[in-house]
């Protein structure tokens, strides 16, 4: 199997890409990764320019040699190219799977919107960097390589469609082309770093503009690395999410084991088979 990366948004260095390629080998000694020379440009915040980006992720993706896109990292950037990808991609990109999650959420919800392959939300070469990472990095090869069912999400069910998205990436994308049509699906959503009230502010305008979506409901993964605010908010994260679906008319389904952090599972969009 051959697995091409590439940065649609923010630079790697060689070094992590070295140590991601070494684990691989010790690991899954058949798998062949091909960091795109692209992913080590560095210009201002990205990977390089929009048309650089843009080229490299549309070279792999139709490129018949490789099997899987990982993206290799998030940050921001991708929302710059998405539309422009899709729309380059050929047949030999509709038969490839796609991995990343935070920003590359953007190619995700392109990518299932024009029916492109099979875009899955689950950990990036970056979680390298994370403590525990290793074992975040080898859940991706292992569900690539060998569709090791063990690094799904847990609360998969079979013959029900999924989607999950970091919260703030959905509540910018979500009125804008790249939106899929979510209906029927149960969306599931983290989020790291933000304030509880931009957290309170993101699931009102996802839930929101999702209410007549018809979704089957929503499930919350983990909310990390919470700045204190000068004052309490006065209900955690979990609450708000109630909050929010209920006066949507959207289902709250509980917990989902996904989020910012080196124990994020992966969720396939779409229907589980």
């Amino acid at each position: 199997m051959r697995i091409g990366i590439c940065a649609p948004s923010t630079p790697f260095t060689r070094e992590d890409a070295d140590r991601v390629i070494a684990l691989a080998a010790e690991h899954h000694p058949a798998v062949e990764l091909v960091f795109d020379d692209q992913c080590f440009i560095e210009q201002g915040h990205f990977a390089g320019s929009d048309a650089q980006r843009l080229e490299a992720l549309v070279r792999l993706a139709n490129d018949p040699g490789f099997d899987a896109i990982w993206f290799v990292r998030g940050g921001y950037g991708a929302c710059r190219i998405a539309a422009d990808a899709v729309a380059a991609m050929k047949t030999p990109a509709r038969k490839k799977t796609y991995l990343g999650y935070s920003d590359q959420g953007n190619l995700l919800a392109a990518l299932y919107k024009a029916g492109v392959g099979w875009p899955a939300h689950g950990p990036m070469p970056a979680d390298i960097r994370r403590a525990g990472g290793e074992a975040a990095v080898l859940r991706a090869l292992g569900w690539l390589a060998k569709g090791d069912t063990a690094a799904l999400e847990p609360n998969l069910v079979k013959g029900r469609r999924y989607a999950a998205f970091n919260l703030m990436t959905l509540a910018m994308l979500a009125p804008t082309p790249l939106m899929p049509d979510l209906s029927g699906h149960v969306l599931m959503v983290e989020e790291v770093s933000e304030y509880l009230y931009a957290f309170d502010r993101a699931m009102f305008s996802v839930t929101t503009g999702l209410k007549g979506a018809a979704l089957s409901g929503l499930m919350l993964g983990r909310v990390s690395d919470i700045p204190e605010n000068d004052r309490p908010f006065g209900s955690d994260e979990e609450a708000i999410a109630q909050h929010w679906c209920a006066k949507n008319g959207i289902a709250y389904l509980g917990r989902a084991d996904i989020g910012h952090d080196s124990g994020n599972r992966i969720v396939p969009f779409g229907m589980i088979g």
